[in-house]
């Protein structure tokens, strides 16, 4: 059990029990982690569904990947940043999470949708650029992108509401 042993030291860091009991601080960074899901999904919704062949036709996926693709990171940034400062003031309670762990999961199998995409599909985007349809590969990615998200948010929300016991 050595990440219970890791994770039990984090949660005594001073920084940690500080973060943890701050009457502000905690939910200011909650609140912070809300705006960046906000600003990455809702971008990155814009983004899939235009993959998909559902939105933003009239431009090229290029130029809408090159105008979505900075916010689309700065909310990323926010996003993690604050979701770990989250994990870090809590660590022993969100690893005992099975939601968490499922969301953490997700989190995985968005990363590797991503990855495969701009891998393999987004490299021959400018084949596709203008086509009245994208390519299944940029369909699947996109489709797959939602829903998988879609999770993410989810089973982040279910965190707080865990009626199964610890699972250390």
């Amino acid at each position: 059990m050595a990440i219970i042993s890791f994770l039990t030291w984090v949660n005594e860091l001073p920084s940690s029990i500080a973060l943890r009991e701050s009457t502000w601080m905690y939910p200011i960074v909650e609140s912070v982690h809300s705006v960046g899901i906000a600003l990455f999904v809702g971008l990155l919704l814009l983004w899939d569904l235009r993959l998909v062949g559902y939105g933003l036709m009239h431009m090229p996926v290029s130029r809408v990947w090159t105008k979505l693709f900075p916010w689309i990171v700065f909310g990323a940034l926010i996003m993690v940043v604050t979701g770990v400062s989250l994990f870090f003031a809590k660590p022993l309670y969100f690893w005992g999470n099975v939601y968490f762990r499922v969301k953490l999961a997700t989190l995985f199998l968005a990363a590797l949708n991503a990855a495969a995409f701009h891998l393999g599909v987004e490299k021959k985007m400018s084949n596709w650029d203008t086509a009245p349809r994208p390519p299944f590969a940029a369909r699947f990615a996109g489709a797959s992108s939602m829903l998988l998200w879609a999770g993410v948010i989810v089973f982040g929300r279910f965190i707080a509401y865990n009626w199964y016991p610890q699972l250390f």
